[in-house]
């Protein structure tokens, strides 16, 4: 069953999904076609909003860290999918090294590198994990909560190349968002692939570079069939040179916020809504949620109270706010057993392979839910996003997953765009 909406969709969302079912074939031969002048991402996660006017992505992660919240049916579909990345960028690898957060004591994200090794293998490639610890020198086996095992080793570097003791693999995973720059050990490798590269972590990466090639893509997308990309689409600001605790930056974020609010507030006036535009503001690179506040009205982000301050101002390894992108809110309208709820979206290759629905029963519709007390529930669906049912309803449930699907590789292929045009010079004439 399809989480209900708390409102009739009878207006600009239920529009924009018989649009994307009349023009399925279509939308799939641009996406075929865009795949082949663009390379994907190895894997990927989207977060999604519909507010039963708009259905758009609000975050794209390029290490996600939650396969094992897909349900055991989705099994399949990603383990066809990796196969399709990895023959396609090492097709002669039989070995991969995976390395993972170092989060050596949250047992969830132990199972999903877990169930990421397994996929993998029954691709038909030996996985190993290597550790970025320094306290990991043996290898070290650790318990999971199913009754498994994961080890994880020491990497060692030889020369150019990098892997374990008595193993040089082909190809190295990332599943390590490298929040806190990207070690000496992962720079200068000869011969071996680093997926995703170097680039595509925090350290480097930031969400206003994403979103705007999601606006190159979105504006395409729009024309190909002839719908307003607003639709799809967030818009955002961006304020650099922030420090909250010196309270400098004010000034450019409350502009930003005032701009961002009535270009909102002029779109829901074209398009009939009632709802209390907001926008959010968060931290341009980092993620799990933090350096996140909701905003309804520019005054709000001027003398920011001590615990505003120290919430915004740091990050996942303690990195420093220095950056962030202000994005308009979109608000969710989905529920799942009363609590408010999120559609996330995973992708290998550029295969949509399975979700699920992060929900909050403490947080509203226009709240982060990526918060302490959310939990997560499987998308329930059988054709994983990729096979509308044109004979049903605009909402029902193969159709809204199908839209869900659409939207996500939209971003993903932001993503693609936003690593070709990030890349460094060489790798780009390598």
């Amino acid at each position: 069953m399809v989480p209900h909406l708390t409102t009739a969709l009878s207006g600009p969302l239920q529009d924009l999904e018989r649009a994307l079912l009349g023009n399925a074939t279509r939308i799939e031969q641009w996406f075929r076609s865009e795949w082949m002048e663009h390379t994907p991402p190895f894997y990927g996660s989207v977060d999604l909003r519909n507010s039963g006017f708009k259905l758009a992505p609000v975050d794209m992660n390029l290490f996600p860290g939650g396969f094992n919240n897909l349900g055991a049916d989705f099994l399949p579909l990603c383990v066809q999918a990796a196969s399709a990345a990895v023959e396609r960028l090492c097709p002669q690898a039989s070995r991969l090294l995976l390395i993972p957060e170092n989060h050596t004591r949250n047992l969830f994200y132990l199972q999903n590198v877990a169930r990421i090794a397994s996929i993998l293998s029954l691709t038909g490639l030996e996985v190993r994990i290597g550790s970025l610890l320094p306290e990991i020198t043996a290898p070290t086996p650790l318990e999971l909560p199913d009754g498994s095992t994961l080890l994880l080793e020491p990497l060692v570097r030889n020369g150019n190349r990098l892997g374990l003791k008595d193993f040089d693999p082909c190809a190295i995973l990332l599943n390590n968002d490298l929040s806190a720059g990207a070690p000496a050990i992962l720079h200068g490798l000869d011969e071996q692939w680093l997926l995703p590269p170097i680039h595509a972590g925090w350290a480097t990466r930031r969400k206003s570079i994403h979103f705007s090639a999601y606006d190159q893509v979105a504006a395409r997308f729009g024309r190909l069939l002839d719908i307003d990309p607003w639709l799809v689409n967030p818009y955002f600001g961006r304020c650099g040179s922030i420090n909250f605790h010196e309270r400098t930056g004010e000034d450019c974020l409350a502009t930003q916020v005032d701009s961002l609010l009535t270009m909102i507030r002029q779109k829901y006036a074209e398009y009939g809504i009632t709802e209390t535009p907001f926008v959010v503001v968060k931290a341009d690179a980092g993620t799990y949620g933090m350096g996140v506040m909701t905003v309804r009205d520019a005054s709000e982000v001027i003398g920011l109270n001590r615990r505003q301050r120290n919430k915004m101002s740091v990050i996942k390894e303690g990195q420093q706010v220095s950056e962030v992108i202000i994005q308009e809110g979109v608000h969710t309208l989905e529920t799942v057993n009363g609590g408010v709820a999120e559609p996330v979206v995973y992708m290998m290759d550029h295969y949509v392979v399975g979700g699920f629905y992060r929900v909050h029963a403490d947080r509203g519709r226009d709240e982060n839910l990526n918060a302490p007390g959310m939990h997560f529930e499987p998308l329930a669906f059988e054709t994983c996003c990729n096979i509308p049912d044109c004979k049903q309803a605009p909402d029902a449930a193969p159709n809204r997953f199908y839209a869900y699907g659409v939207v996500a590789r939209l971003a993903l292929l932001a993503a693609s765009l936003e690593l070709e045009q990030t890349a460094p010079t060489e790798l780009v004439h390598a």
